[in-house]
């Protein structure tokens, strides 16, 4: 798998250190619509990411969370690929590209290489592909402690199970950030699913283009609303005030128990850190 290692050793390498063209796009509108303080801080991150890419540093001190998300060929055996993958974070750790960035929850002792039982994270699906395909997202602990779970209906917010109940919640969790988490943000919403699997789809949106759309045309229709109105309550890059409170709304729904309506919300900060690969001749 010295192939495979590679690739994945190149994908970790372009995720720790330039931001996808999508997100750095956003951002520098964002700067030239913005008044101050909110210009001076997405121009300081916008800088730094030219940095970043430019010297082959990380761009940001929280390298993240190294998760994997793959689309296989059905029947692709899985070992060889997150051997593969355990090898190419071990050794971008090594090279800097990732820092000593994981704890023993017990003991609080650092783990060498990023490499620990469950670590790296890894998502398969099995798709009409060739070869596999992988995107890594890098996800930081600021925005990671941001991600909530609400179930409906709520009484605090005089939310029902419906999809005003969902845009009640979003809008919460928005005002409860209030730019924490290294704002402007992306928000991945799963409507439905059980508590687990929730968290699971809303971070899988993360990974969507900023300009996409959803298929649905119902959550279409909300991501816009969302966020229009998001950006409309004033919070701004790092809560310093501003039109630029998030980048994107991405939203999926899943089918759920009779007795159970959860709205999960995944934060990602303005270092949405994904890339993707294609291991072609490697099965």
């Amino acid at each position: 798998m010295d192939k495979a290692k590679a690739v994945l050793l190149d994908l970790v390498r372009r995720a720790a250190c330039e931001l996808p063209g999508d997100v750095l796009g956003a951002l520098e509108r964002a700067a030239e619509e913005e008044g101050e303080p909110a210009r001076g801080t997405l121009r300081t991150i916008v800088e730094n990411c030219r940095v970043a890419r430019g010297r082959g540093v990380p761009l940001c001190q929280d390298t993240g969370t190294p998760t994997f998300f793959w689309r296989v060929p059905p029947g692709t055996p899985q070992g060889p690929l997150t051997r593969a993958a355990a090898e190419a974070v071990r050794e971008a750790t090594r090279r800097g590209w990732l820092r000593e960035n994981t704890v023993d929850a017990l003991t609080g002792a650092t783990v060498g290489g990023n490499v620990a039982p469950g670590l790296p994270v890894h998502h398969f699906a099995e798709a009409d592909v060739p070869a596999p395909e992988v995107t890594l997202l890098l996800k930081g602990g600021g925005s990671e402690n941001m991600g909530c779970q609400y179930s409906l209906p709520d009484a605090r917010l005089g939310a029902g199970r419906d999809l005003a109940g969902v845009r009640a919640c979003v809008l919460d969790a928005v005002q409860a950030i209030q730019g924490q988490g290294c704002a402007p943000g992306i928000l991945g919403v799963c409507v439905g699913a059980d508590r687990a699997e929730g968290f699971a789809v809303a971070k899988e949106q993360l990974l969507r283009p900023l300009g996409d759309a959803s298929p649905v045309p119902a959550l279409a229709a909300l991501e816009r609303r969302l966020l229009e109105e998001a950006n409309g309550l004033g919070i701004g890059p790092m809560g310093l005030g501003g039109r630029t409170t998030l980048l994107g709304v991405k939203l999926a729904a899943r089918t759920r128990l009779p007795a159970s309506f959860f709205v999960t919300v995944a934060y990602g900060c303005w270092a949405c850190r994904r890339h993707t690969a294609v291991l072609e001749g490697v099965s």
